[in-house]
Formats: structure tokens, C-alpha cells, sequence
């Protein structure tokens, strides 16, 4: 694995700071977008989901995916302090790897700092505007801001894409609009 990981690293692009492009998954990820459309229900969906996830965590190389890995281990330890020093040097070192914001973004979010999480959420969406996680995100944390009516707007481009989300509860109708 590790071997096969060097090897991906030495084949890829690398950028003017040193971190390569991102892996494209388009190819997997495709056929994961089209089943979350069709899914019968939210279990079968939330496979579908997990799945994504090993996508999007995949980092660029072996140094961003132990930054990234390392800032998830102390985000779930609720040391959010390091978990953000981590994810300030990921996406130092990564601007372009969308994982990396979504993941600062969360911690934020999670901190109850929600003025922090939005501009990351933009900047993942930026980078992979069919990023689920970042989507979702996006609408709780535009709730938690009291922008209810930019927070239905972005809910909606979640559910367009994954219809099954939990955050399908918070969907109300926009003036003038009959759910």
C-alpha cells in the first residue's frame, strides 16, 4: 500500500508549494452521485455516502494525509485546537484539496464558530461543488448564523444531489414556493 501510495505521489503534478493536485475520482465518484439519486431509502444512501467519504479523504499525498489524518484523531479526541493547527497546515500546504477545508470547516463548526466555518465551506465548494459534506454544511451552519433563507437555498443543492440527508427535516417552503 505504501508502495503504491510513493508511487502515485512521484506520477503526480506537483504544485509551486510542493503538494501535488488532489486525486480526481470523478471516475468512481460518478457512478456514487447516480446511485444516491435512485436510493430507496436513507441506510442504502448512507453507504452510498461512506463510500464518498473515502474519496474525498484521500489527500494528495503521504504528508497531507497524515496532516489530515492526524487533525481527524484530535478532532474526535475534541482537541479542536490542534485539529485546526493541523488543517491551517493542510490547506497551507494543499490550497487546492477541498478535504482540507471541509474538515477546518467542521471543527469550526463544531467550536461554535460559525463565521470561521462559512468561508471554508465556500472555498470546498469552490474546489468540489458536489461535495455532500460540504453542502450540508454549508446549510447548518448558514441556520446557525440566522441566515435561514441562504441556509434553504443551500439545503436545496444538497438534496438535489442526495435526497436522503438528515437535514432533509430542516426544508421549509421559500416565499412563494409550495413543498
Amino acid at each position: 500500500m505504501r508502495l503504491a501510495l510513493a508511487l502515485t505521489c512521484l506520477a503526480a503534478p506537483v504544485l509551486a508549494d510542493g503538494c501535488p493536485t488532489a486525486p480526481d475520482h470523478s471516475e468512481e465518484m460518478d457512478p456514487l452521485y447516480e446511485a444516491l439519486l435512485v436510493a430507496p431509502d436513507e441506510t442504502t444512501a448512507r453507504l452510498i455516502t461512506n463510500r464518498m467519504w473515502g474519496y474525498w479523504d484521500n489527500a494528495p499525498d503521504e504528508a497531507s494525509q497524515a496532516m489530515l489524518d492526524e487533525a481527524m484523531r484530535a478532532r474526535a479526541r475534541y482537541d479542536f485546537l490542534r485539529a485546526l493547527d493541523r488543517l491551517d497546515t493542510l490547506v497551507g500546504y494543499c490550497p487546492f484539496y477541498a478535504e482540507g477545508y471541509n474538515q477546518r470547516a467542521f471543527v469550526n463548526f463544531l467550536r461554535e464558530d460559525f463565521a470561521a466555518a462559512l468561508p471554508d465551506l465556500d472555498r470546498a465548494l469552490e474546489l468540489n461543488p458536489r461535495h455532500i459534506g460540504a453542502l450540508s454544511g454549508k446549510a447548518v451552519t448558514l441556520f446557525a448564523l440566522g441566515r435561514e433563507e441562504e441556509a434553504q437555498v443551500a439545503l436545496r443543492a444538497a438534496l438535489a444531489i442526495n435526497p436522503w440527508l438528515a437535514e432533509r427535516a430542516l426544508l421549509k417552503p421559500l416565499p412563494g414556493e409550495d413543498l
